[in-house]
C-alpha cells in the first residue's frame, strides 16, 4: 500500500528507505536492503566524529555500547574494530528476527585485536528511561532519528543525558538530494519526499529531515556538546542497484503525498533508469552525523 510498508518487506521509499524501524507497532523493514544499503552508509559515516570518539573512550576501558534500531547490525559491524575495547555491545530493536541475526553477524574484535561481547534487547526504544542506559558508554544508532517525533527524541535525549553517555548518530537524511543529470521534476519529488517524511503515523508526527537540528537543540539544552559532520550518500555507476532501488522508492514515497505528481512518475522513472544502466547517473543524498558529549 502506498505510505507503508508491505508486510512482506519494504518499499523502500514508503517508510523511509534504509531506516530500521523499531518502534513498538511499525512494520517490518526486509534484511536484503539493509546489505543493500550497508556499503553506502559505510562510505558515508563521518570518521571525524569516529576519531574524537576514539580519543574520549580510550580513557574509559571497558566499554558498554548500546546500539539503537540495530537491524542486522551494519553499525557495530562498522564501528567496533574503529573504537577500543574492551567492548560490550547491547543491540537494541523491536524486531526480534533482525535482532536475532544482527546478534549473529555481529563479530569481529575491537581495535586493540580483543573479540567484542555481544547481547541483545527486544523493546521500544523510544521508551528508555536513564536508569535503562546506566553504566554505558556509548549510545549509537544509524539511520533513526527522523522516523522519530520530536517527543521522542526529547525523551531518548533525556535518556542519554540522564546517563551521562556518549551518543555517535550516524546517517540523518538532511533534506538534499541532488541528481546529475538535473530533471525538471526533481524539486518537485524532493519536496514531496520531505513532506512525506514529515507525515503522520498512526497518531505519529515523524521528524523526517528536521530531525538532525531537533535532535541537536534537544542535547545542547541539556548541557551536552554536540558535533556535527555531513555524511552524504554519493552513488554512481559502482552501485547501480542501490541507486536504482532507491530512486524508486523515493518516487514512490512523493506520490504517495502528492498523488498529481504520479503521472508524470512513470516517464522519469523510466529516464533515470535507463540513465543508471548507462552509467552515467550520479546522486547525492545529504546525510549528517551526530557526536553529543556530556561537557567537559
Amino acid at each position: 500500500m502506498a505510505g507503508d510498508l508491505a508486510a512482506d518487506g519494504p518499499r523502500p521509499g514508503t517508510a523511509r528507505w534504509g531506516a530500521r524501524l523499531s518502534t513498538a507497532g511499525q512494520s517490518k523493514v526486509a534484511p536484503e536492503w539493509l546489505a543493500l544499503r550497508e556499503r553506502a552508509d559505510a562510505d558515508a559515516r563521518a570518521t571525524a566524529l569516529v576519531d574524537a570518539l576514539r580519543e574520549r573512550l580510550s580513557r574509559v576501558g571497558h566499554l558498554v555500547i548500546r546500539d539503537l534500531g540495530s537491524g542486522t547490525g551494519g553499525l557495530p559491524r562498522w564501528l567496533a574494530g574503529r573504537l577500543p575495547g574492551p567492548q560490550h555491545w547491547v543491540l537494541h530493536d523491536h524486531d526480534s528476527e533482525l535482532l536475532a541475526r544482527a546478534t549473529a553477524e555481529v563479530t569481529g574484535t575491537d581495535a586493540d585485536g580483543t573479540p567484542l561481547i555481544v547481547g541483545s534487547s527486544v523493546g521500544d526504544l523510544t521508551a528508555l528511561e536513564p536508569a535503562d542506559l546506566a553504566g554505558t558508554s556509548l549510545v549509537t544508532a544509524s539511520a533513526l532519528l527522523d522516523l522519530l517525533t520530536a517527543e521522542e527524541v526529547d525523551r531518548l535525549a533525556a535518556a542519554c543525558v540522564g546517563a551521562g553517555c556518549a551518543v555517535l548518530f550516524t546517517i540523518s537524511v538532511t533534506g538534499s538530494v541532488h541528481l546529475d543529470p538535473a530533471d525538471p521534476l526533481d524539486s518537485e519529488l524532493a519536496a514531496a519526499f520531505d513532506d512525506h517524511q514529515r507525515r503522520d503515523v498512526g497518531g505519529r508526527r515523524l521528524l523526517g529531515p528536521d530531525a538532525v537540528a531537533f535532535t541537536v537543540e534537544a542535547f545542547e539544552r541539556r548541557g551536552f556538546v554536540v558535533r556535527l559532520e555531513p555524511s552524504p550518500w554519493r552513488r554512481g555507476p559502482d552501485q547501480a542497484p542501490l541507486a536504482e532501488e532507491w530512486l524508486r522508492g523515493w518516487v514512490e514515497a512523493a506520490c504517495a503525498q502528492r498523488p498529481d505528481l504520479a503521472p508524470h512518475a512513470e516517464a522519469y522513472v523510466a529516464a533515470r533508469l535507463a540513465s543508471c544502466a548507462r552509467g552515467d547517473l550520479y546522486v547525492t543524498v545529504g546525510h549528517a552525523d551526530l557526536l553529543a558529549v556530556p561537557s567537559p
